[in-house]
């Protein structure tokens, strides 16, 4: 088999000659420079890509170079009928990822601008960049299809700083719920554009960007603001076949219960020990449906040779029976370490052999 059938077995639940390795397009280093390391039948791609765009026909969003804090970075400046907002952020070295300094939200006042921009979203098909990922990527991966973050996620991975988002909310008047109530109104309509693509082109599951960690959510929020969303996408996509995945990429123990409600049909990007709280083998033993696609632990890209293998040991000997474990790299990895940790995955991959 090659990478992309592979992952195409793992979702549809059909036999698999080893366990998949994959890491999202060019994390790490080039696909090619990888490939030609590895070889090309032993680290397949998830390409992150859509079949939808927003637009914004009365707002406008200005992004330029700035220095922040004496250190280079952007500038955003968000410019709606109702105001004006801005961020800042700079690079993080070596992991080619910014870090928000600025928020466009810092005071109930600016939830106006961010409704205006909401509403003044449409929400149109554009399935060229899933098309044109499953002609580049061949046979060597798949495309990860992107619907949008649920509201909550949303307002504090996007707009505002969480210790301000929970007092604003603690707060609301009524404007912020109504914002997130718009970001919910447009997360189902990405969702039925995403059931009508799947009609045009291939789409085995789409991925809900969510970064779901316990902390900064817990229990009550993700049932009020992620759960009904999620079954609703699940109820609409399940007339065409396509799963509905979510990147829960931190600590997920306090919301077990709450995922026992409706367990994804796939976790990307699962957190396992030493890095996070949930095992390979709790997500095996809790929901026997669930798709595990589990990001090698971050830290362990450090250590030695030995202990590298051991621990993608560890995740097989707890998932890879199963045929529902994709072995990845979709957090950000220490630079360079690639070239130690890749081998030692693959070849404990290629020990383990079948599921």
């Amino acid at each position: 088999m090659n990478p992309r059938q592979r992952m195409l077995a793992l979702v549809r639940g059909q036999p698999l000659d080893q366990v998949p390795f994959v890491q999202y397009d060019n994390m790490c280093a080039s696909n090619e420079v990888i490939w030609e390391a590895l070889g090309p039948n032993n680290m397949g791609v998830l390409r992150w890509t859509t079949v939808h765009r927003v637009e914004h026909p009365h707002c406008q969003l200005i992004t330029e170079k700035a220095l922040i804090n004496g250190k280079p970075g952007w500038r955003d400046t968000l410019v709606t009928p109702a105001g004006t907002l801005t961020q800042e952020r700079t690079r993080v070295r070596g992991l080619g990822v910014s870090a928000y300094t600025k928020h466009y939200v810092e005071s109930m006042e600016d939830y106006a601008v961010v409704r205006a921009y909401l509403r003044d979203g449409i929400v149109l098909p554009d399935i060229e960049p899933t098309i044109r990922a499953h002609r580049e990527l061949g046979d060597q991966g798949l495309p990860h299809v992107a619907l949008t973050r649920t509201p909550y996620q949303q307002m504090w991975v996007q707009w505002v700083a969480i210790t301000d988002f929970c007092l604003h909310l603690a707060d609301d008047t009524g404007i912020v719920r109504e914002c997130m109530d718009l970001m919910g109104q447009e997360v189902l309509r990405i969702a039925e554009v995403a059931r009508d693509a799947s009609r045009d082109t291939l789409i085995p599951y789409v991925d809900m960007p969510d970064n779901i960690t316990a902390g900064p959510i817990g229990p009550r929020q993700y049932r009020q603001w992620c759960l009904p969303y999620y079954t609703k996408i699940a109820d609409m996509l399940a007339e065409v076949d396509v799963k509905v995945y979510v990147h829960m990429d931190g600590d997920l123990k306090a919301l077990w219960p709450a995922l026992d409600e409706w367990p994804p049909h796939g976790i990307d990007s699962l957190a396992p020990p030493p890095d996070n709280d949930t095992r390979v083998a709790d997500v095996v033993n809790r929901w026997p449906d669930t798709r595990i696609l589990v990001n090698f632990p971050s830290s362990v890209h450090l250590a030695d040779d030995a202990t590298i293998y051991a621990q993608a040991v560890e995740l097989l000997e707890e998932g890879g029976h199963t045929g529902r474990l994709q072995i990845q790299v979709s957090e950000d990895p220490p630079p360079d370490r690639w070239r130690v940790s890749f081998p030692a995955i693959v070849r404990a991959v290629k020990d383990f052999g079948q599921p």
